[in-house]
């Protein structure tokens, strides 16, 4: 058993220098240092020593301070006095906090069952303690519903660990060494913004950057070669590129023999994926996809970037299969600067059964997607009633799909609904009580990435603003007031740290919390950049121990992704999965609605973070619809006219920009905007989807067909 750790003390109220971790859904993961004037900070800068984020912050944490002292920041529990939405809220104490959420939980609980108790979170900080599990052994220890959490990446990682296993696979900083780079659906530029450096210092090198992707965007516009794809598609270039590495003989034989699994049946599958095949589905040239083809084949080490967005269409779980057969048919694991690039986080030795404690999960407890929050709040999936509503590391009326119903189910008087928050957000404003959660520099917490391989401390910087508590914190104090006596819920901060990793792992030898805390982050133990290549001899965590073409795990039919269990069941993708990668066609468009929708990530947003400061707000501007011009054309719009894009679900009005670095037939409307900064009150989730993409209850929000008309 680890060794609780003994931190040094902070002294708050004094001044200096401290080290922090930027808490957000991002992989960089940027180190930060903290200038503290009297127990008030007074500017976070980037960390120049941290080797991966390199002194540098994103334009949505460069002025974070401003974040903190908001004077529309809350600062104290509140209770409604309004009607739901209204926003009039009065200051009440903890106490009363306490004692109003627990004891209307307890009556739900007694009329209508635990069931009727619903939890909804995300990842609005990203640490350790009070990031994605904080909140799932009081839920799990209640029997309230279980609220599935599949936004990102449970897709794409189901379809990865299908394949190569739970691997970290990659160094980024090993990008240096690539000869050949491929960055796919992923706008590294605004969500990935360090790792860009290395991309660019294997440019200067002569690696050649190719970016695939409907819209050309900041990180397009920086690479040698766009490659404009319909969205959706990916599943059929990744085959064809298959096809033709194949059948022009460009494998690495020696590789392939020696290191992986099922090149006959696949070879078999992708037989009639011709390029020309492929261009009817992506709209790419036949020629430009064997050029890509054959010049990835060639360019080792190749590396392949793909981003969040490559798994949110039907078939995305089976387009990440594909792509991830692409190096190994090219042997591309040989060397630093080789592979697939997804998710670097394996490579961290979490604990998290000891976050989320499934074991207190009374069995069969009704699991709720967040998609279906809507659904699930106008009583229509089975089940009691969802009565009570906790909200915290989330803003589901701008991030869930089904927006009107979302929002029709928030103001019914039946539902108590609780928010952790910082500010008054869109679902803030629908709630009863209002607790004050801290910001990352009044708070402890231990920082993974999902980006490089570096662990962090974050410890306090300044006092609470207010009566802001942590969200370790506040969940101590709910499971203390529902009478839950488990140690697990009387666990020190320390505590926690101790027991959610394993510091034993090789991983973490000569790294402990208390040598964190002098140095504020450090390098997991791992071969450096120059040397990190884990698959160069094959040696890959699946079944056959092989890069499995043809998956063991599906063929097995039970598998487990630990990272995605967030405090539900195990995820096991439904029905029968072909252990051959293959392709599945989005829904596509129609006579009714002939455009394809996508709403990536804003460029100064993170999901719904920072759309209510005015720094962000100017650097992103006013909500916007991108579309090309011939599409413009067909519908007398200009530049700057107001839009309103449409289907069945609903309706948003953004202002146009009519450029041809959209592909044409797509319409680019970025996610992240508050309702108040819309001309209609409703934001790009309003017309979404909500059904499931086929591996990992991935959303399909990229396979949103409308139509636009000038407003």
């Amino acid at each position: 058993m680890t060794t609780t750790p003994e931190l040094p003390l902070i002294d708050l109220n004094g001044s200096g220098t401290r080290r922090a971790i930027c808490p957000h859904d991002c992989p960089d993961g940027c180190a930060m240092t903290v200038t503290v004037e009297n127990g008030r900070a007074t500017a976070v800068r980037g960390d120049k020593e941290h080797p991966f984020t390199r002194g540098g912050l994103c334009v949505k944490v460069n002025n974070y301070v401003d974040r903190v002292y908001s004077p529309d920041r809350v600062t104290a529990p509140l209770r409604r006095t309004g009607p739901k939405g209204s926003g009039r809220f009065e200051p009440i104490t903890w106490d009363e906090a306490i004692g109003t959420v627990t004891g209307t939980w307890k009556q739900v609980i007694d009329e209508h069952g635990p069931e009727a108790v619903m939890p909804v979170s995300y990842l609005g900080t990203q640490g350790t303690l009070n990031g994605l599990n904080v909140g799932d052994p009081l839920f799990n220890r209640m029997g309230a519903t279980v609220s599935e959490r599949t936004y990102c990446d449970s897709g794409a990682s189901t379809a990865y660990v299908m394949s190569v296993g739970p691997t970290a696979g990659v160094d980024p900083e090993s990008l240096v060494h690539s000869r050949y780079i491929v960055i796919w659906a992923c706008n590294m530029v605004s969500t990935n913004l360090h790792l860009w450096p290395f991309v660019a210092q294997a440019q200067r090198n002569g690696a050649k950057v190719v970016v695939i992707d409907p819209v050309k965007h900041r990180t397009a516009a920086r690479a040698d070669w766009h490659i404009p794809i319909r969205p959706g598609t990916d599943g059929a270039l990744a085959m064809a590129l298959i096809h033709v590495i194949i059948n022009e003989g460009l494998t690495d034989r020696d590789y392939v023999e020696q290191h992986t699994l099922g090149v006959d049946e696949l070879t078999e599958r992708v037989r009639d994926c011709t390029p020309e095949w492929a261009e009817a589905e992506t709209g790419i040239p036949a020629d430009d996809i064997r050029t890509l083809a054959r010049e990835y084949a060639a360019g080792q080490p190749s590396m392949i970037r793909i981003g969040v967005a490559i798994e949110r269409h039907p078939g995305g779980g089976s387009t990440v299969r594909a792509i991830s057969c692409l190096p190994g048919l090219v042997g591309a694991w040989r060397k630093p600067g080789g592979g697939l690039l997804a998710l670097p986080l394996w490579a961290f030795p979490v604990n998290w059964d000891a976050l989320s404690r499934p074991e207190l999960r009374p069995e069969g407890t009704r699991i709720i997607n967040q998609f279906h929050l809507g659904r699930a709040l106008a009583g229509e999936i089975d089940g009691p009633p969802v009565k009570a509503l906790m909200v915290y590391n989330s803003n589901p009326v701008v991030v869930c799909p089904d927006q009107e119903k979302v929002l029709a189910g928030l103001a019914r008087d039946d539902l108590f609904t609780v928010v952790s928050e910082q500010f008054l957000t869109d679902t803030a404003l629908y709630a009863d009580i209002v607790l004050p959660a801290a910001t990352q520099l009044e708070q402890t917490d231990i920082m993974f990435s999902w980006g490089h391989f570096y662990i962090g401390l974050n410890r306090p910087s300044i006092p609470p603003v207010g009566d802001a508590i942590s969200n370790v914190e506040l969940f101590r104090r709910l499971a203390a007031a529902m009478g839950y006596d488990d140690d697990c819920f009387r666990m020190t901060d320390e505590e926690l740290i101790a027991a959610a990793y394993d510091w034993s792992a090789p991983a973490l030898d000569g790294i402990t919390p208390a040598s964190l805390a002098e140095t504020g982050w450090a390098r997991l133990n791992l071969p450096g950049p120059d040397a990190y290549a884990p698959h160069a001899e094959g040696g890959f965590p699946t079944p056959s121990g092989r890069h499995e073409f043809l998956s063991g795990a599906a063929a097995g039919g039970d598998f487990v992704l630990p990272l995605f269990r967030q405090g539900s069941n195990e995820f096991q993708p439904g029905g029968v999965v072909d252990p051959l990668p293959r392709y599945v066609p989005p829904v596509g468009t129609d006579g009714v609605h002939p455009l394809s929708l996508i709403s990536p990530k804003s460029h100064a947003y993170i999901n719904s973070s920072y759309a209510n400061l005015p720094a962000q707000q100017r650097a992103q501007g006013e909500p916007s619809g991108w579309l090309h011009p011939d599409d413009a054309a067909d519908r007398e719009v200009t530049d700057g006219d107001l839009l309103r894009v449409f289907n069945e679900r609903g309706e948003i009005l953004v202002r146009a920009v009519v450029t041809a670095d959209v592909t044409r037939g797509v319409v680019m409307a970025s996610m992240g905007a508050w309702r108040a900064q819309t001309k209609g009150q409703a934001t790009v989730n309003a017309i979404n989807p909500t059904g499931f993409a086929d591996l990992g209850h991935a959303p399909t929000f990229s396979d949103t067909k409308v139509q636009v008309e000038r407003a």
